[in-house]
């Protein structure tokens, strides 16, 4: 029988990525797109400072990954969103400049909130609250619409905490509350940033 204490909460940041039109493709170019996007989150975690040791090993989504970030010094949110999300979009771009033919493009969620952990991974409202950001017909549209490679959504609570206190490198109005999706009876508001355009209504 699962204790009370196995099932509380740690906190944690958390980054869902998801490649555009992956279920349009062959299988073969689903694996090259899936070991491309491994590759440049895990180089631009690095280059962010955002080592192996400071989050979980990557949990798979098939088209996509989690990252749950620990709550360490070395891992900030603002890293996060002033490093490891625009070092990101600029592998991405170098990528499809250097291979038009293999250009890889991305939807991105970052949330912060408690996160609950079993033998088979991590779960929890916080969890879903992340992956309705991330596939939300609205943040789907966006990127379609964009000419940039990567369109990224934070939560209200990551746009509370960090976005709107404008912190280096974090342009605060840059971000619009574009998105809405409802958890458990709740509305949750998403804030989208393309940096490319002006976003369309």
């Amino acid at each position: 029988m699962t204790t009370l204490a196995a099932v509380l909460p740690l906190h944690r940041t958390i980054m869902a990525v998801d490649i555009e039109g992956s279920t349009t493709r062959t299988n073969p170019v689903r694996a090259r797109n899936r070991q491309l996007m491994y590759e440049l989150v895990e180089q631009a975690l690095h280059l962010g400072g955002i080592a192996a040791e400071h989050r979980d090993e990557f949990h798979d989504l098939g088209d996509g990954v989690l990252v749950v970030i620990h709550p360490v010094p070395q891992a900030p949110k603002t890293v996060l969103l002033n490093t490891v999300i625009p070092t990101l979009r600029e592998l991405l771009a170098e990528h499809a400049a250097r291979h038009p033919e293999q250009s890889l493009r991305l939807r991105a969620a970052v949330h912060t909130g408690d996160v609950h952990y079993d033998a088979r991974g991590c779960y929890g409202e916080d969890v879903d609250i992340t992956f309705r950001l991330l596939n939300s017909q609205k943040l789907k549209t966006l990127l379609r619409q964009s000419s940039d490679p990567l369109v990224l959504v934070v939560s209200q609570d990551v746009h509370r905490s960090v976005i709107r206190h404008g912190y280096e490198g974090i342009d605060d109005s840059a971000f619009e509350p574009l998105v809405s999706v409802r958890i458990a009876g709740q509305r949750q508001r998403g804030w989208v940033h393309v940096p490319s355009q002006r976003l369309p209504n």
